[in-house]
């Protein structure tokens, strides 16, 4: 299938409780990485599959988010507003890693998409 998922974010407002929760009940590690202001971004990689990341977000419910790899994001992110998506964030950039967009599709559902950068 084209396009996997490649990625999946919880996003929450306690991530010490999201950690042990899925540490105890996956068996899960973690690996911390500093965003400075933003806080902490807690990385993790199941054996098989696609990894993810966990972060604090008191501001906003509580919801996974799943990223969908795309060879071109700016093209993704036009065709994705083309056919009804309602964008929150274009265009992203996470320095050394990549671009993602976030939006909601016609239905509601929120969903993400991710390019790599080249390596």
């Amino acid at each position: 299938m084209a396009n996997p998922f490649v990625h999946l974010e919880l996003n929450t407002p306690n991530l010490a409780k999201a950690k042990a929760f899925y540490k105890e009940m996956f068996q899960w590690d973690f690996q911390d990485m500093d965003m400075g202001p933003s806080g902490t971004y807690s990385i993790f990689k199941p054996d098989s599959g696609p990894g993810g990341g966990m972060m604090s977000m008191p501001q906003a419910p509580t919801h996974w988010l799943p990223y969908i790899g795309v060879e071109d994001i700016k093209a993704a992110t036009e065709k994705a507003k083309s056919l009804g998506a309602a964008m929150m964030m274009e265009n992203h950039e996470v320095p050394d890693t990549g671009w993602f967009s976030i939006f909601t599709d016609p239905t509601g559902a929120l969903v993400a998409i991710w390019q790599e950068k080249a390596k």
